[in-house]
């Protein structure tokens, strides 16, 4: 098992200190938010409250996912960073292979590009991308992001983009691995099929149990590589007993956060305290788990 810590809307100065923080303490990763731009007006409902309340946004702080990735990278010599997750179709999918691509070959392969499809139209509306068809346009950035990443020549021709031979450099020396967030059956069919990961978002243990069987039984229909990762929020997450559990589901990575980020409270927990928190769980969990 391998253990992501996660903090987003917090003060931006403690991100690096917090990062080298986990990576000391034997944390595998840290995950990173995205968010571009709160609307003033909008009736979209965010699907991971009970409610559909998204007001816990406004007017916190996200520093932009690729710049906070860079800044963490370098500041850190063996942490991951696994952004939690970018809005992929909102963006220009080139560009943001360049950005993934530098990232990976930057910090010696440790970036795993976790990506999604964003739940409110206002995304797509301020970047100017349709909303319509977002889940093709998805599968299409994808395809791009892997193609360019790999190195070498790369053209595509699809129903959104359209790419004569073209190619980046630098790249990873290791395939950067595109790890597909969301609960529903495209976005798991997305991640069974064209992705090496999926991000689990949180919720109800009985709703975890059967995403990971409706990922297991699209996993075997699409034949996904054996080192498939799997990210999970679980509050099995928090005790040794409950990782051998997660492990015998077939779960790679334990996501934990120590603050309920769903609070339209802004976050005045000090530094010390959050760096407090993350090492106590590593020395009472992480170190006697054999990780």
């Amino acid at each position: 098992m391998r253990f992501t810590y996660a903090e987003a809307m917090t003060d931006p100065s403690y991100y690096v200190p917090l990062a080298q923080a986990a990576e000391a303490a034997g944390y595998s990763s840290i995950t990173v938010a995205d968010s571009i731009a709160y609307p003033k007006e909008s009736d979209s409902t965010y699907p991971y409250t009970p409610d559909g309340n998204r007001e816990f946004l406004e007017d916190k702080p996200f520093v932009e996912a690729f710049v906070l990735s860079a800044a963490i990278l370098a500041a850190t010599t063996t942490l991951r960073v696994t952004p939690f997750v970018v809005k992929l179709p909102i963006r220009p999918p080139v560009l943001v292979a360049k950005q993934a691509a530098s990232l990976a070959a930057m910090s010696n392969n440790r970036f795993g590009f976790g990506v999604g499809i964003s739940p409110w139209p206002d995304d797509f509306e301020i970047m100017g991308v349709p909303f319509e068809k977002r889940g093709a346009r998805m599968d299409e950035c994808i395809d791009i992001v892997r193609g360019l990443c790999a190195g070498g020549y790369f053209e595509f021709h699809g129903e959104f983009y359209d790419l004569p031979p073209i190619k980046i450099n630098p790249v990873s020396t290791e395939p950067v691995p595109i790890l597909i967030g969301g609960h529903s059956k495209p976005a798991l069919r997305r991640a069974a099929q064209r992705g090496d990961g999926w991000m689990h978002a949180g919720g109800d243990p009985a709703e975890l149990d059967r995403l990971l069987a409706e990922l297991d039984t699209l996993r075997a229909e699409y034949g996904t590589r054996k080192d498939f990762e799997v990210h999970v929020i679980s509050l099995d997450g928090f005790t040794v007993d409950g990782i051998k559990r997660l492990e015998d589901k077939g779960i790679t990575d334990v996501i934990v956060g120590f603050r309920n980020p769903y609070t339209t409270e802004h976050d005045t927990e000090p530094l010390d305290v959050k760096i407090r928190n993350l090492t106590t769980f590593a020395e009472r969990v992480i170190a006697k788990t054999g990780n």
